[in-house]
Protein backbone atom coordinates (compact mmCIF):
# COMPACT_ATOMS: atom_id res chain seq x y z
CA UNK A 1 0.00 0.00 0.00
CA UNK A 2 1.14 3.45 -0.80
CA UNK A 3 1.51 6.06 2.13
CA UNK A 4 1.10 9.66 0.73
CA UNK A 5 3.65 11.88 1.40
CA UNK A 6 1.23 14.20 3.23
CA UNK A 7 -0.45 11.31 5.65
CA UNK A 8 3.45 10.46 6.64
CA UNK A 9 4.49 14.18 7.31
CA UNK A 10 0.95 14.42 9.30
CA UNK A 11 2.00 11.25 11.26
CA UNK A 12 5.72 12.52 11.82
CA UNK A 13 4.05 15.36 13.52
CA UNK A 14 1.66 13.31 15.71
CA UNK A 15 5.03 10.95 16.41
CA UNK A 16 6.87 14.10 17.39
CA UNK A 17 4.50 15.86 19.65
CA UNK A 18 4.03 12.90 21.64
CA UNK A 19 7.70 12.50 22.24
CA UNK A 20 8.33 9.64 19.99
CA UNK A 21 11.19 11.28 17.91
CA UNK A 22 12.30 7.72 16.44
CA UNK A 23 9.09 6.98 14.68
CA UNK A 24 8.71 10.71 13.45
CA UNK A 25 11.93 10.43 12.10
CA UNK A 26 11.07 7.09 10.45
CA UNK A 27 8.15 8.51 8.43
CA UNK A 28 9.43 11.97 7.37
CA UNK A 29 12.44 8.77 6.19
CA UNK A 30 9.83 7.36 4.29
CA UNK A 31 8.02 10.41 2.84
CA UNK A 32 11.64 12.18 1.61
CA UNK A 33 11.90 8.63 -0.66
CA UNK A 34 8.62 9.59 -2.54
CA UNK A 35 9.77 13.51 -2.50
CA UNK A 36 13.13 14.55 -2.05
CA UNK A 37 13.00 17.80 -3.30
CA UNK A 38 10.13 18.56 -0.61
CA UNK A 39 11.70 21.72 1.36
CA UNK A 40 8.87 21.22 4.49
CA UNK A 41 9.69 17.72 5.14
CA UNK A 42 13.14 18.08 5.40
CA UNK A 43 12.71 21.24 7.41
CA UNK A 44 10.19 19.38 9.55
CA UNK A 45 13.02 16.42 10.71
CA UNK A 46 15.09 18.85 11.31
CA UNK A 47 12.67 20.18 13.78
CA UNK A 48 11.94 16.84 15.34
CA UNK A 49 16.11 15.98 15.02
CA UNK A 50 16.74 19.57 17.48
CA UNK A 51 13.87 18.59 19.37
CA UNK A 52 15.06 14.84 19.97
CA UNK A 53 18.75 16.46 20.66
CA UNK A 54 20.72 15.21 18.00
CA UNK A 55 21.48 18.98 16.38
CA UNK A 56 24.29 17.10 13.92
CA UNK A 57 21.30 15.93 12.24
CA UNK A 58 19.26 18.77 12.10
CA UNK A 59 21.34 20.59 10.65
CA UNK A 60 22.18 18.38 7.79
CA UNK A 61 18.17 18.33 7.57
CA UNK A 62 18.08 21.90 7.76
CA UNK A 63 20.78 22.50 5.21
CA UNK A 64 19.14 20.26 3.06
CA UNK A 65 15.43 23.02 3.09
CA UNK A 66 17.59 25.79 2.82
CA UNK A 67 19.82 24.51 -0.27
CA UNK A 68 16.16 23.87 -1.56
CA UNK A 69 14.19 27.25 -0.27
CA UNK A 70 17.07 29.53 0.40
CA UNK A 71 14.53 32.20 0.75
CA UNK A 72 12.43 30.92 3.39
CA UNK A 73 12.99 32.76 6.87
CA UNK A 74 12.06 30.19 8.98
CA UNK A 75 14.95 27.73 7.78
CA UNK A 76 17.29 30.86 7.89
CA UNK A 77 16.13 31.16 11.47
CA UNK A 78 16.50 27.68 12.80
CA UNK A 79 19.69 27.27 11.08
CA UNK A 80 21.02 30.37 13.26
CA UNK A 81 19.45 28.78 15.87
CA UNK A 82 20.76 25.28 15.26
CA UNK A 83 24.64 26.25 14.44
CA UNK A 84 24.70 29.13 17.82
CA UNK A 85 23.60 25.75 19.76
CA UNK A 86 26.56 23.64 18.82
CA UNK A 87 28.96 26.41 19.43
CA UNK A 88 29.84 27.61 16.15
CA UNK A 89 29.11 31.14 16.58
CA UNK A 90 30.76 32.11 13.23
CA UNK A 91 27.78 30.17 11.15
CA UNK A 92 25.44 31.31 13.26
CA UNK A 93 25.86 35.04 12.73
CA UNK A 94 26.15 34.86 9.06
CA UNK A 95 22.60 32.99 8.68
CA UNK A 96 21.49 35.70 11.27
CA UNK A 97 23.20 38.46 9.20
CA UNK A 98 21.52 36.48 6.03
CA UNK A 99 18.04 36.61 7.63
CA UNK A 100 18.01 40.20 8.61
CA UNK A 101 19.24 41.26 5.24
CA UNK A 102 16.29 39.06 3.45
CA UNK A 103 13.83 40.14 6.49
CA UNK A 104 14.88 43.32 7.50
CA UNK A 105 11.40 43.38 9.62
CA UNK A 106 11.87 39.88 11.52
CA UNK A 107 12.25 40.47 15.70
CA UNK A 108 13.43 36.98 17.04
CA UNK A 109 16.36 37.03 13.73
CA UNK A 110 17.64 40.54 15.21
CA UNK A 111 16.66 39.06 18.91
CA UNK A 112 19.25 35.73 17.50
CA UNK A 113 21.92 38.43 16.28
CA UNK A 114 22.28 40.21 19.17
CA UNK A 115 22.56 36.71 21.47
CA UNK A 116 25.24 35.89 19.31
CA UNK A 117 27.13 39.02 19.73
CA UNK A 118 26.69 39.37 23.21
CA UNK A 119 28.17 35.53 23.37
CA UNK A 120 30.75 37.19 21.75
CA UNK A 121 30.84 39.55 24.37
CA UNK A 122 30.54 42.44 21.59
CA UNK A 123 27.73 44.38 23.70
CA UNK A 124 27.83 47.38 21.62
CA UNK A 125 26.54 45.36 18.50
CA UNK A 126 24.23 43.12 21.02
CA UNK A 127 22.56 46.00 22.61
CA UNK A 128 21.93 47.38 18.81
CA UNK A 129 20.33 44.53 17.83
CA UNK A 130 18.34 44.16 20.70
CA UNK A 131 16.95 47.48 20.36
CA UNK A 132 16.18 46.53 16.40
CA UNK A 133 14.34 43.70 17.93
CA UNK A 134 12.00 45.92 20.00
CA UNK A 135 11.52 48.30 17.72
CA UNK A 136 10.09 46.03 15.59
CA UNK A 137 8.01 44.54 18.30
CA UNK A 138 7.98 46.84 21.85
CA UNK A 139 6.05 43.65 23.72
CA UNK A 140 9.21 41.05 22.73
CA UNK A 141 10.05 39.86 26.12
CA UNK A 142 12.94 38.21 25.61
CA UNK A 143 14.50 41.32 23.67
CA UNK A 144 13.53 43.53 26.58
CA UNK A 145 15.41 40.72 29.06
CA UNK A 146 18.61 40.34 26.73
CA UNK A 147 18.73 44.06 26.37
CA UNK A 148 18.59 44.33 30.12
CA UNK A 149 21.59 42.12 30.58
CA UNK A 150 23.39 43.58 28.05
CA UNK A 151 22.85 47.08 29.31
CA UNK A 152 23.76 46.18 32.61
CA UNK A 153 27.04 44.92 31.17
CA UNK A 154 27.82 48.07 29.88
CA UNK A 155 27.48 49.85 32.57
CA UNK A 156 24.22 51.16 31.57
CA UNK A 157 22.10 51.26 34.86
CA UNK A 158 19.51 53.57 33.62
CA UNK A 159 18.53 51.63 30.96
CA UNK A 160 18.97 48.40 32.53
CA UNK A 161 16.03 49.77 35.14
CA UNK A 162 14.00 50.98 31.79
CA UNK A 163 14.15 47.46 30.99
CA UNK A 164 12.84 45.98 34.19
CA UNK A 165 10.49 48.81 34.11
CA UNK A 166 8.89 47.35 30.90
CA UNK A 167 8.96 43.46 31.54
CA UNK A 168 7.19 44.44 35.03
CA UNK A 169 4.61 45.79 33.07
CA UNK A 170 4.48 43.02 30.35
CA UNK A 171 3.60 41.29 33.21
CA UNK A 172 0.80 43.03 34.27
Amino acid sequence: MFESVEKLNNQAIEYASKGNFADAIACFKRALIVEQENYLLWFNLSLTYRDSGNFVEAINACRHAYNLNPDNPEIIETLAFLYYTVGENHLAMSYAFLGTENNKCSPTLWNMMGVIQFRNEDYESAAGAFETALTINPYFEEAIFNLRDTYEELGNIKGAKECDRRLKELKK
